[in-house]
């Protein structure tokens, strides 16, 4: 059985969505991921479908669906991009976070793992909180790290039910407030951070993140 990718492209309508729905349910096939583009009156829409047995069956009758333009094929975006670190804090300590994570990352990619890194520099509490929160919600995020000389509050919150409700693992710098005290990990160099980061969500790595759960650096 196959994990597959699938952009659609189609004059956009009412019941669109429901006729391909429809069909991927008639054969039992499950969505995993989907996203929509819409500009004007023309949509592409992409799924992830696990459980797909008949790819080209598939296919021909999603391109018989009315208004489909055109139905392609697509390695899933787990396949091309991997898993993804988030990091999110203030801008001189992240740029350095993510230093570490993708000169790690590069190690394990050339040895045929897929990590990829993102980021978003920001400031003030709410914005922060706003944005881990917005962590669980993220497709293929696998660990966040939190880079920052101060965070607490609303921030530590988001952490807690982050790890609750997502399981997601979280790493912070060693800094002021009481996000240190609730996150998995706590590092003082941000490179360093960077590269645990990876370390921690890679397949390849010879690391066992419950032995330093918990633990400072």
């Amino acid at each position: 059985m196959n994990t597959i990718g699938i952009s659609l492209f189609a004059t956009d309508r009412k019941g669109l969505l429901r006729d391909i729905s429809t069909i991927i349910a008639g054969l039992d096939v499950n969505i995993t991921y989907i996203q929509q583009f819409l500009k004007d009156d023309e949509v592409q829409i992409y799924f992830e479908l696990s459980d797909v047995r008949n790819v080209e069956e598939l296919k021909k009758l999603l391109e018989n669906i009315d208004s489909v333009v055109e139905v392609e094929v697509n390695r899933t975006f787990e396949e091309i991009y991997g898993k993804r670190v988030i990091v999110v804090g203030g801008g001189a300590q992240v740029s350095q976070v993510v230093l570490g994570a993708v000169s790690e990352a590069d190690r394990h990619n050339l040895r045929g793992e897929r990590i990829s890194v993102d980021t978003i520099p920001l400031a003030g509490e709410e914005k922060i909180a706003e944005a881990v929160n917005a962590v669980g919600r993220l497709h293929r995020a696998a660990v966040l790290v939190l880079a920052g000389s101060l965070m607490g509050g609303e921030i530590t919150k988001a952490v807690q039910e982050l790890k609750a409700d997502y399981g997601i693992p979280v790493i912070s710098l060693n800094m002021a407030g009481s996000v240190p005290n609730v996150v998995d990990i706590v590092v003082t160099d941000p490179v360093q951070a960077g590269v645990l980061a990876i370390m921690v969500i890679s397949s390849t790595a010879r690391f066992d993140f419950n032995k330093v759960k918990g633990r400072k650096f």
